[in-house]
């Protein structure tokens, strides 16, 4: 690993992981030589594959303090977190309103392993579960610990549904989710696309195919789909940089080939029918 310590039991450091290749974009040290090798590579191919993940990752920080602070959203379902890093999404959240709930979900050893190490609290929790499987997810007896489904929540599928091959039919995946929602509650969803620089997005999807999970490139009608039956919140669906930034947008953020937006499910929340 970058930091020197060991990998926890029963990970194959060998094979890269997309979760640890995104840690390395962002200056961490939770990654080993096979997941630098593959970054560098896909780095190679799209020279802005670092920049994207610094943006995204902003991108879901704005979400969430936008939700915690605007929205009143206090219960979050934060699926396919990747490796913890400064500014997640209960130090967020948390900041804003303490009493803020979140349930990290993934089923990559390395990130369940290090999530589980966080201080985080009784108002935090991570289990074990794959997107694929949504109502093991929304069943779990850790989300229904914290999660209160007759209450509005926010439901954050960030950089995770590109890793969903068609095969398994992601807009399925997310319209599960999407029914099990009650109104008032929003979804944060942000997915790779071929619409923008698309040589440098189909050279990066190439190297990706070699990695623990392929990336399937979107274009940005399919993207909307998945916000079908939501209302989208200005700025809707936009390359993440361009979504609500709060200050000066970075040099090269046209560049950026990741579509983010939030949706609201419509109808007053049962807090709103009091």
């Amino acid at each position: 690993m970058a930091g020197g310590t060991t990998a926890p039991f029963g990970i194959d450091t060998t094979v890269p992981s997309t979760a640890r290749m995104y840690d390395w974009w962002l200056g961490g040290h939770d990654n080993f030589a096979a997941d630098r090798a593959a970054a560098l590579a896909v780095s190679e191919a799209a020279p802005e594959a670092p920049l994207m993940a610094v943006e995204n990752r902003k991108f879901l920080r704005r979400a969430v303090r936008y939700l915690a602070a605007e929205a009143g959203i206090t219960q979050f379902l934060d699926i396919g977190t990747g490796l913890p890093t400064q500014g997640n999404v209960h130090q967020v959240a948390q900041g804003v309103n303490p009493a803020a709930r979140v349930v990290y979900v993934d089923n990559d050893p390395m990130v369940l392993a290090h999530s589980r190490a966080l201080k985080t609290g009784g108002d935090t929790v991570v289990i074990e579960a794959d997107l694929r499987e949504p109502r093991a997810i929304l069943d779990h007896p850790g989300t229904r610990k914290l999660i209160d489904f007759s209450q509005p929540l926010a439901v954050l599928l960030v950089a995770v549904l590109h890793f969903i091959s068609d095969d398994d039919d992601p807009s399925a995946v997310v319209g599960a989710i999407r029914d099990a929602l009650p109104p008032g509650s929003y979804l944060v969803l942000s997915h790779v696309t071929g619409d923008i620089r698309r040589e440098s997005a189909a050279k990066a999807a190439v190297h990706y195919k070699k990695v623990t999970s392929g990336a399937t490139l979107r274009g940005q009608e399919e993207i909307l789909r998945f916000f079908a039956g939501l209302e989208l919140i200005d700025p809707g669906l936009v390359q993440v940089p361009y979504w609500r930034p709060g200050g000066p947008e970075p040099a090269d953020a046209s560049k950026v080939w990741i579509l983010g937006a939030v949706g609201r499910k419509p109808g007053p929340s049962s807090a709103e029918r009091l």
